[in-house]
């Protein structure tokens, strides 16, 4: 590796960030050991200051530019999660700061990021068009551009992760990274290769936004054709970094691409068993869990808990559906009295809890004398929803299921 990270440049990062960022716990997640009969345990980067681990190399980054040129600011460009950890490093060390954030950002992440004390500039709608926006503002202002993920101090500051793992952790066997640029994955890859290079190390993304293991195959960044489609927009990234990629060649074992399903049920799981509030990009790596064959002790990072509320509702639901408790299906019966009636009192029978019911006559598809009944259930799970819908063609209705069911 060209680019290979020497183990006094971490001990400085890690001496650097220690009055400033937190010593974030790892817990033992026992849901998730039972579930894959291994121990498994959870680096709590969702708890670190700004939310995210951004704060760390956004800090070590803006910490080492020259005085002379801190007079003059710095500029990024985030979704929200780097976007803080600039604004909140910059507040710190007495710099300004400039974020440009698509126009699609959260609007809880964009106030945070000026309640940090950065100025905010909306610009464009993806994280690629702010960067672009970025780059030209530093080239006009002569103000320092803090890259999310292609500079080497940005990587230094994120692989204090990847050291308190092995710190706090001494017999993990591997650590589950959720990837976007590749800047954290890259930190992480780069602590165990000079601590402890047995450790596998494993990327994980969003299957929208899966450019990693392409690029790895490649042995040069690949970019998405089109736009990342996901979610998880703190690794909604086209394409992977140079640095990262270099670092990580040769380190990372494997690369795991996640549904959004499965990034919605990790997140209502995390949530509902764990007790921690991860934003959709944090949870990928218990996501990837299911993916991979692993034995011994595994961290996964929950790379941050910045989520919007507004999202944070959609998920839950997503998440529900995708659990299997929580149902919308149609169903045909004839326009008789008491017809919807008897279809309640069946569905009491099975113990489902009906949470909406939508009573449709007027449609062109429907039959003379027919209609079309959408009832919203809340169920137990996959066992209970196969038992109401074989209860219902047992008795004879005509069942659609949800989209994406």
């Amino acid at each position: 590796m060209n680019a290979e990270v020497k183990p006094e440049e971490l001990r400085e990062a890690a001496h650097a960030l220690r009055a400033v960022a937190r010593r974030t716990p790892v817990v033992h997640a026992n849901w998730l050991s039972e579930m894959f009969g291994h121990p498994v345990l959870l680096k709590c980067e969702n708890l670190q200051r700004s939310g995210s681990f951004k704060l760390r190399g956004a800090y070590l980054r803006i910490s080492r530019i020259p005085e002379p040129d801190r007079e003059r600011g710095v500029v990024a460009a985030s979704a929200g999660n780097h976007a803080q950890g600039v604004a909140l490093a910059a507040g710190q060390l007495g710099v300004t700061s400039v974020v440009y954030m698509p126009r699609t950002a959260s609007l809880p992440k964009v106030e945070a990021t000026r309640a940090y004390g950065a100025e905010v500039c909306l610009v464009g709608d993806t994280v690629e068009d702010a960067l672009a926006a970025a780059q030209a503002a530093a080239e006009e202002t002569g103000a320092t551009l803090i890259h999310p993920f292609d500079h080497r101090d940005v990587i230094l500051g994120q692989a204090t992760v990847g050291l308190e793992i092995l710190e706090q952790v001494p017999d993990v066997a591997s650590i589950v990274v959720p990837t976007g640029g590749g800047g954290l994955l890259a930190g992480v890859a780069s602590a165990v290769n000079v601590v402890k290079p047995s450790v596998a190390v494993i990327a994980a993304q969003a299957s929208g936004a899966f450019t990693m293991q392409r690029s790895l195959a490649a042995g040069h960044p690949v970019a998405l054709q089109g736009r990342p489609t996901t979610m998880a927009d703190g690794i909604a990234v086209a394409r992977p970094g140079e640095l990262p990629l270099d670092l990580v060649e040769g380190v990372v074992r494997e690369s795991v691409a996640v549904s959004e399903a499965e990034i919605a049920k990790a997140l209502l799981h995390t949530l509902e068993r764990g007790k921690l509030l991860a934003e959709p990009a944090g949870v990928v790596g218990v996501a990837a869990l299911s993916h991979l064959e692993l034995r011994d002790p595994t961290v996964v990072v929950l790379s941050g808990g910045n989520i919007d509320p507004l999202v944070l509702n959609k998920v839950i639901h997503h998440g529900l559906r995708a659990a299997g408790r929580f149902e919308a299906l149609s169903v045909r019966l004839d326009d008789s009295p008491g017809a919807l009636a008897a279809l309640l009192v069946l569905l009491a029978e099975q113990e489902t809890n009906v949470v909406d019911v939508n009573h449709l006559r007027a449609d062109p598809r429907l039959a003379v004398g027919e209609v079309e009944v959408t009832v919203v259930l809340e169920m137990r799970g996959p066992e209970h929803r196969a038992q109401v819908l074989a209860a219902l063609r047992s008795a004879g209705y005509r069942v659609h299921e949800s989209a994406g069911s």
